[in-house]
């Protein structure tokens, strides 16, 4: 009967007036914080390498296109307030990512990049040349290129000292990082009938050309041998 309902109305009332009461002495607020952040203002663009040259296994069981993701990882992940972007090359180069303060979803432009998916080669001069494109209008008060490779130039239309070049002239710094070892290293081939085999081929670093490029801008060069 309507008697019965009233009661579980009158019932639910009180546990609705008991939680507005307790919700009322714990007193809810909202509120804003300011915070101040003084920063110099630093404009990055990353250029990846993503040759077949990468393939090459100088860090057992890992490969030099992994060490390098690994790397700019962890770079990214120390950047604070800096605007970044990425930019990945084999014979091509392109935009992965443009300059952000968004390091998740620069994390998952990176993570996103696999070998084989550029037509191979290495066209540096055109990596660096998408990558001053990006910076030239910045307004930032430094502005600068981390070009990370084995450095062996072999493709596209820009030499990679002409790109430096540009980059001096525009006031933008570039650091090289060589990605490998010099000597011999396991390298996968893959068969269609065979399937995946190794080879032990030569593989280089062209140090003198990236110390050339860093040098030019003001930057510096580095190379990586840790082994992850």
């Amino acid at each position: 009967s309507w008697t019965v309902y009233a009661r579980h109305a009158l019932f639910g009332a009180s546990m609705l007036s008991l939680g507005l009461a307790v919700v009322a002495l714990a007193r809810p607020q909202k509120g804003t914080e300011s915070e101040e952040i003084l920063t110099e203002g630093i404009d990055i663009v990353v250029a990846l390498d993503a040759s077949g040259s990468m393939k090459a296994e100088d860090f057992e069981p890992r490969n030099r296109f992994h060490v390098a993701k690994t790397v700019i990882a962890k770079f990214i992940e120390g950047l604070r307030h800096d605007r970044a972007g990425l930019v990945v090359f084999a014979a091509k180069a392109y935009t992965r990512c443009p300059p952000t303060l968004d390091y998740g979803a620069l994390l998952n432009a990176l993570d996103g990049i696999w070998l084989g998916e550029i037509e191979d080669g290495t066209a540096i001069g055109n990596a660096l040349a998408a990558c001053l494109n990006r910076l030239r209008e910045s307004r930032a008060e430094s502005k600068v290129v981390i070009l990370v490779t084995d450095g062996v130039n072999n493709r596209g239309e820009i030499q990679p000292v002409d790109a430096a070049e540009i980059a001096k002239t525009l006031g933008i710094k570039i650091y090289t990082v060589g990605v490998g070892s010099t000597g011999t290293a396991r390298i996968p081939v893959d068969d269609p009938v065979y399937g995946r085999t190794y080879v032990n081929m030569q593989v280089d670093i062209d140090e003198k050309s990236l110390e050339r490029i860093a040098g030019i801008t003001g930057g510096l060069y580095y190379l990586s041998l840790i082994h992850i």
